[in-house]
């Protein structure tokens, strides 16, 4: 049974998990500040810091991980690149561009417009450009942290045009 042509087709997701380092990290600090409340105290000051720190750690840590990255195919084979809570669609981009880490800080510092939609985390090291032609929105491009942003180009802009497009 096909699905229904109505319901867009993913074609490329990205969830932007935080490092694993970081659930170290965060174990070892709830496991700290769960030993300093229950020095020379009951078993409560154990249990009950360990339960609420642990559910606080993951809770924030899962919060940061929320970042998804998803291209989409409409039942008229227009792509939508959808993040951060907006969504793009193809036929306003006129190029695209993958940003290495060894660019990014430019790309996010001194080179950034301050009208471009950017999601972006520290630990995503590599980002996706996309310039914008739509004279109706005053974005100049969106600038979207991938960890493979040639994929990402692929899938929205479609492989054949990906190579041209770059630049």
């Amino acid at each position: 049974m096909s699905s229904s042509p109505s319901v867009p087709r993913v074609i490329y997701q990205e969830r932007q998990w935080v490092p694993w380092s970081w659930w170290i990290f965060g174990a070892f600090i709830v496991a700290l500040t769960t030993a300093q409340l229950a020095h020379n105290r009951s078993v409560v000051w154990l249990v009950v810091p360990a339960v609420v720190l642990s559910a606080v750690a993951v809770w924030s840590l899962l919060s940061l991980s929320s970042t998804r990255v998803v291209v989409e195919v409409d039942a008229d084979g227009c792509r939508w690149l959808k993040t951060g809570g907006a969504e793009l669609p193809c036929d306003v981009v006129s190029r695209t561009l993958a940003v290495p880490a060894t660019a990014k800080r430019n790309a996010m510092g001194h080179q950034l417009d301050p009208a471009a939609f950017v999601v972006s985390h520290g630990w995503v090291n590599e980002m996706a450009m996309f310039v914008l032609d739509d004279p109706e929105d005053p974005t100049p491009y969106w600038l979207i942290g991938s960890r493979d942003p040639q994929a990402l180009i692929a899938a929205f802009v479609g492989p054949d045009e990906a190579g041209s497009s770059a630049g």
